[in-house]
């Protein structure tokens, strides 16, 4: 069996390597003059593999051992974590139901036609909104959890 070092170095670099993942989707998305059905479907394609790099780690090495090692830094490595998650569950209340009206108004499969999204629906601004923060709050919330995570890694298992 691998010790503690070897986990712990495999958790930073697979979370670490989900950063590329999340960057580049995102540049997919702000790039789109139009996000067709492709666009988004490449768009995901991308992003999956990250979330996949960030979520194992946490779920299979990272909670388990969290009352273990459970100090300040460890309780707030874990809420900037948690907040994460819960920033990306805000984002999906947001795509969700921009998905479900652009699917109905066929603007997947026919992306040219001249509607403006705030006119399919009186909420889509509001949950245009919710998509904006929410990624941008995973984000943010991803980043500083990281960080803290590299700071904890280094004090832990380099300079011991």
């Amino acid at each position: 069996m691998a010790d503690e070092t070897t986990f712990a170095t495999l958790a930073a670099v697979t979370v670490t390597a989900s950063l590329p993942f999340y960057l580049y989707g995102a540049w997919i998305m702000i790039d789109a003059e139009t996000v067709s059905w492709d666009v988004l479907v490449y768009h995901l394609k991308i992003i999956f593999p990250g979330l996949i790099l960030n979520t194992v780690p946490v779920v299979t090495w990272m909670l388990p051992r969290l009352f273990e090692q459970l100090s300040g830094l460890t309780a707030l490595h874990a809420i900037l974590g948690l907040q994460a998650y819960a920033m990306l569950v805000f984002a999906l209340t947001g795509i969700v139901r921009i998905f479900q009206v652009k699917w109905k108004a066929d603007l997947y499969r026919d992306p040219d036609q001249d509607i403006a999204l705030d006119d399919l629906h009186e909420n889509m601004g509001a949950w245009r909104g919710r998509l904006r923060v929410g990624v941008f709050g995973y984000v943010i919330f991803w980043f500083l959890a990281w960080l803290l995570g590299v700071y904890r890694y280094v004090t832990g298992y380099i300079l011991v």
